[in-house]
């Protein structure tokens, strides 16, 4: 059934073709770009996704599709995302603005702008799928494994889903590249795909200085101490560093070291070896529920994937008063509070819920 239809343009291949599909498909379909008002152009060999550039690009892209265009002002949106980076790394924490950018952006005041327009859906060119499970929407994995993208939708609710229009969910990469090539797309056909952080065009510690005050703990100089709580050497401020970190540490040793946790109100980085970095478990906050609705205790088997290009890791899940526990079958790395725990069903298709990791559980 035609309808209309708010498509995305990011000013990449992907919802370039994902536009000219739906376009193809009958429905009316409106472009949209979200102007950042924090990012410049994209040069060198970093790619953003908000850039001066892409947004000539998207223009050029609807122009050539012959379907209305808007350019978005949503400086004070992406001025949120901005405060949530900063406050994470300011309390020890490892952000995720992308996902939330799903969230509270593109399918947020996208969907908003979207209503005001008389548009019932959103689309974009993320390689997943939206799916019912029962009575609730969730989100699948996308056929092209190696650009599966359900990870970074995992945090969208029902309204949301029940709006999204995924038409790459069934493609891959190469597919949608010759689609685009084909319809003449050629600027955007072979452009790389975006790698950085939209409103972090260089160094985040440039930002973190500049957004926070220079009395911060996180910008102070502190300790680096072993896991034994020994004293190893001194750092910048805890703000410069990431957990699993093992490059740019400035301390000699006979083995690799890694950060396994930072603690600016100490203005401490700890530090040990790698297997150190493997946890029997997480509680996440702020759960956002999908295909699974237990009740609080109630345990799920499940597949937790803990990074947007990660592979997934056996565990069971259970429900708590302020979201779930995750309990892996093996000790497993990657589980770093500030990021997201997506979870999936026990063959790995489609995610039963997600959520913000708070803790790590050693055992």
């Amino acid at each position: 059934m035609s309808e209309r239809v708010v498509v995305c343009l990011s000013g990449g291949v992907d919802s370039s073709v994902a536009a000219a599909l739906l376009v193809d498909a009958g429905h009316e379909v409106i472009g949209v770009f979200m102007r950042s008002g924090v990012s410049g152009e994209a040069t060198g060999e970093k790619q953003g996704c908000c850039s001066v550039e892409d947004a000539m690009d998207a223009r050029r892209v609807a122009d050539l599709l012959g379907i209305p265009f808007y350019a978005l002002d949503f400086a004070d949106g992406f001025d949120r995302l901005v405060d949530r980076f900063v406050e994470d790394y300011a309390r020890g924490r490892t952000p995720n603005p992308c996902v939330l950018c799903n969230r509270w952006l593109k399918f947020g005041r996208v969907l908003r702008f979207a209503r005001e327009v008389g548009a019932r859906r959103v689309a974009s060119g993320h390689y997943a799928r939206v799916v019912r499970s029962g009575e609730r929407w969730t989100v699948a994995r996308g056929r092209d494994a190696s650009k599966d993208q359900s990870y970074v939708l995992s945090v969208l609710e029902q309204e949301q889903l029940a709006a999204l229009l995924l038409p790459l969910g069934e493609l891959r990469k190469a597919e949608v590249r010759a689609e685009a090539a084909r319809r003449g797309l050629a600027r955007v056909a072979e452009k790389r795909d975006s790698q950085e952080i939209c409103f972090v065009p260089g160094d985040y510690r440039d930002l973190l200085r500049r957004r926070l005050p220079a009395s911060a703990d996180a910008l102070r100089p502190g300790e680096v101490r072993d896991l034994a709580g020994v004293r190893l050497g001194e750092h910048a401020g805890t703000a410069g560093f990431t957990v699993g970190q093992r490059k740019g540490l400035g301390i000699a040793a006979p083995r690799p070291l890694y950060v396994q946790r930072t603690d600016p109100g100490r203005r401490l980085v700890v530090v040990g070896p790698r297997e150190a970095l493997a946890r029997g478990g997480l509680e996440a906050v702020d759960a956002t529920w999908l295909a699974a609705c237990p009740a609080d205790g109630e345990e799920l088997p499940g597949r937790v994937q803990l990074r947007a290009h990660g592979r997934s890791h056996p565990a069971t899940v259970a429900r708590t008063p302020t979201g779930f526990r995750v309990r892996f079958a093996a000790p497993t790395e990657g589980a770093v509070p500030g990021q997201v725990a997506a979870v999936y069903d026990p063959r790995d298709e489609h995610l039963l819920c997600s959520g913000w990791i708070e803790r790590v559980l050693v055992e």
